[in-house]
């Protein structure tokens, strides 16, 4: 038997069909869908010091339950001492159960932990109606022991919704209780 995260179960067997009722659609495949989640770390700093994309990687790690992947360099940029092949960042793609747990933690524990939060930006969707918001600090997440922390360091967090507009996109993170800030 499959094991679902409890906003996979809540969406499969309820927010769909809320969904498609409100949006007035007319079949439940067009009803708005999480597909993935990508978690970026940008670590410029590991031009200088290397072993920060070690901690780095064990922290996200902690973080989304996943092993990230070592982005490299594409070109050499001598003003920015940075080359070819070289670390500068970490990504993460969560999909199906993983995605759902992060997204529950990131909503329920992480998010009302951000010093003075007043909201995310309605603006942050793209025109295919995905979503990308960035952390300033790793540290909100319960997963982070805070005096185990080196360096304070920021997370890139896109979520990639199957929709067909961005008004669809914005019904789906409201059921999810995303806090989105109204306009």
């Amino acid at each position: 038997m499959v094991q679902y995260a409890r906003l996979q179960e809540a969406y499969l067997n309820q927010y769909r069909h809320e969904l498609k009722k409100e949006l007035g659609l007319k079949s439940i495949m067009q009803v708005p869908e999480l597909k993935k989640i990508v978690i970026n770390v940008g670590a410029g700093m590991a031009i200088a010091n290397p072993k920060v994309i070690d901690t780095f990687a064990h922290e996200l790690a902690a973080i989304t339950g996943q092993v990230p992947v070592k982005t490299r360099a594409k070109k050499s940029i001598s003003s920015f001492k940075l080359r070819e092949g070289m670390v500068i960042g970490l990504m993460v793609t969560l999909r199906k159960r993983r995605m759902y747990e992060f997204l529950d933690r990131l909503v329920n524990v992480a998010l009302p932990r951000v010093r003075d939060f007043q909201g995310l930006s309605p603006k942050a969707f793209d025109r295919q109606g995905n979503y990308s918001l960035g952390i300033k600090e790793q540290i909100i997440f319960p997963e982070i022991n805070f005096d185990q922390v080196d360096v304070i360091h920021g997370m890139d967090i896109t979520l990639v919704i199957r929709s067909e507009s961005v008004a669809h996109s914005l019904a789906l993170l409201e059921k999810f209780r995303f806090p989105i800030r109204k306009k």
